[in-house]
């Protein structure tokens, strides 16, 4: 069995963003928006009905303040600020769970804080410390291989290494910068052979030509993705072809 997971309830006001009730009727677990680098309370509010409707893991996926960047532009934080806004962030979530008869069970940072927290220290506890004044029992979701995953276990939380399915690998196992060509995967073949490789374990090819091993727990596509719907149908049948179970554990 492997978790399956994409980036969901982006809409906000009148702007929408992707197909989320689609996209859930393929996935396990959904890292829903918590209205900072987008979202709002309605669209959390309808994400989460869909997500238990469908049997669907719930997630917080807290951002940047930065509805104007989507979350995606590098920032500096008080960290005692960011802490703060970890904790508000979850919070919102786990009020329209609770409305909605289920829990949050995970944290899963979105964009440029799911990057800097991968290797930055300091933002890095802040959002440890976030999560764990929101519910010390919540699991972290992050990048697999990276620091923040052994900085949140030493912390005392528990974690989920997370890969992508539809984003590039550089040499030393982190993500491709978006502002490089061939960053993101659209090719849905081509997302899929990597989603296989990733779920049984097995190398797959960095943007240099390399293999590199990503140790992963649970796979990501991204539903602001254009191509998302087709990735995900694509990554399933591989999957299914392979004998694996898309699900998770808890």
């Amino acid at each position: 069995m492997f978790d399956l997971n994409s980036d969901l309830g982006e809409s906000f006001g009148a702007y929408t963003i992707g197909g989320d009730a689609q996209v859930l009727d393929l996935v396990s677990s959904a890292n829903v928006a918590t209205g900072f680098h987008a979202g709002d309370p309605l669209v959390m509010a309808q994400t989460v009905a869909m997500a238990v409707d469908k049997g669907v893991r719930v997630g917080a996926h807290v951002g940047y303040r930065d509805l104007a960047g989507f979350g995606r532009r590098e920032m500096e934080y008080d960290p005692g600020l960011l802490a703060a806004e970890t904790t508000y962030q979850i919070g919102a979530l786990q009020a329209i769970a609770r409305a909605q008869g289920t829990a949050v069970t995970y944290v899963k940072p979105h964009g440029a804080l799911y990057n800097r927290i991968a290797h930055d220290s300091v933002q890095a506890s802040a959002v440890i410390q976030g999560i764990k004044d929101a519910d010390p029992t919540l699991k972290l979701m992050g990048l697999a291989g990276s620091s923040v995953l052994r900085w949140a276990q030493e912390a005392g939380l528990g974690v989920i290494a997370e890969a992508f399915a539809d984003r590039a690998y550089t040499a030393g196992g982190t993500l491709v910068p978006r502002s490089t060509p061939g960053a993101v995967l659209h090719d849905a073949q081509a997302a899929a052979s990597q989603a296989v490789n990733l779920a049984l374990g097995e190398p797959i090819t960095a943007i240099d030509g390399s293999r590199i091993l990503v140790a992963a727990e649970s796979l990501c596509v991204h539903g602001d993705n254009p191509t998302a719907l087709l990735l995900i149908k694509e990554i399933r049948a591989a999957l299914a072809a392979e004998g694996i179970e898309v699900g998770h554990a808890d």
